[in-house]
């Protein structure tokens, strides 16, 4: 059984995933920000969820925009587990939509500072655990749009594009340390993730004609296929991640889609890259 670290974990696809494993037997360490505040809800109810669960799940403060926050809280789990920090997912985000000109530069760099540093952040800190053990999974949540941009979808796409770069390269790197780099791509899901999110408001947006129109209208169909019967459902991320951690080291997949619906070009883009990139790693003398 493993020591799971979930960022994210007071909603959404953590919170599923950390009482998916729980279950399964692994004891979770969901991590989440303002455990006594705005989250103390749901830090409770996963603290009560892992009293009813043999007490594998622990609920840990750690904000993934702050180094301290960070560093503090794996240095916790790992003095907790003896060292042994065996898988990490990066699951905590924060979605976005709108016109791109309609963000403001800082809008854009709060954005980065979630999806994109705070997993940093997460890797650096424990990743010197997992080194001296020669061994771990670390799960990158990218999604569909991490592969494909669409218009409206840009600042979020970046930042996923980004998690999708990072993960590449490092899978590489830490390959010959026995630690293993998976990249989850889910796609559109009935998540609080949609709720928070951070949408354009500035009225340059008023320029743009019918193109300012498609948050709206992708949110009315978002709406409508998640109250239909065929909508999503979310349990499927928690089990890919659940089948990832369940997977022997070394043999795991590069990506894994989460997504019925739209996924099927997003893997025909996965299977392209594979070979391509290998190409273009041969024409640099790379032989990974």
């Amino acid at each position: 059984m493993a020591n799971v670290v979930i960022t994210g974990s007071n909603s959404g696809f953590g919170r599923l995933t950390a009482e998916t494993l729980a279950k399964a037997g692994h004891t979770i360490f969901a991590t989440m920000r303002n455990t006594t505040s705005k989250n103390a809800k749901a830090a409770a109810e996963l603290k009560a969820f892992g009293a009813a669960n043999g007490n594998r799940t622990h609920v840990v403060e750690l904000d993934v925009t702050s180094d301290a926050s960070v560093q503090q809280a794996i240095d916790a789990i790992a003095k907790q587990t003896g060292g042994a920090i065996d898988v990490i997912f990066n699951n905590a985000g924060r979605f976005s939509m709108g016109i791109q000109e309609a963000f403001s530069v800082d809008e854009v760099k709060s954005l980065f500072e979630t999806n994109v540093f705070g997993p940093l952040r997460v890797n650096r800190a424990a990743l010197p655990y997992m080194r001296k053990r020669r061994s771990g999974l670390i799960i990158a949540t990218s999604s569909i749009v991490g592969r494909i941009s669409m218009p409206c979808f840009g600042t979020y796409a970046a930042s996923k594009h980004a998690v999708e770069a990072l993960a590449d390269a490092q899978r590489d790197e830490l390959k010959e340390l026995g630690i293993d780099v998976v990249l989850l791509q889910p796609g559109a899901y009935p998540t609080e993730v949609g709720d928070k999110g951070l949408y354009a408001s500035d009225a340059r947006a008023n320029e743009y004609g019918t193109i300012a129109e498609l948050p709206k209208q992708v949110g009315k169909g978002l709406g409508e296929l998640f109250s239909s019967p065929n909508a999503p459902e979310p349990q499927d991320v928690a089990d890919a991640v659940a089948k990832l951690v369940a997977t022997p080291a070394g043999q795991r997949p590069d990506r894994v889609v989460v997504d019925n619906l739209t996924g099927n070009p997003i893997r025909a883009v996965n299977e392209a890259h594979v070979t391509q990139r290998r190409a273009l790693m041969t024409a640099f003398g790379m032989s990974v």
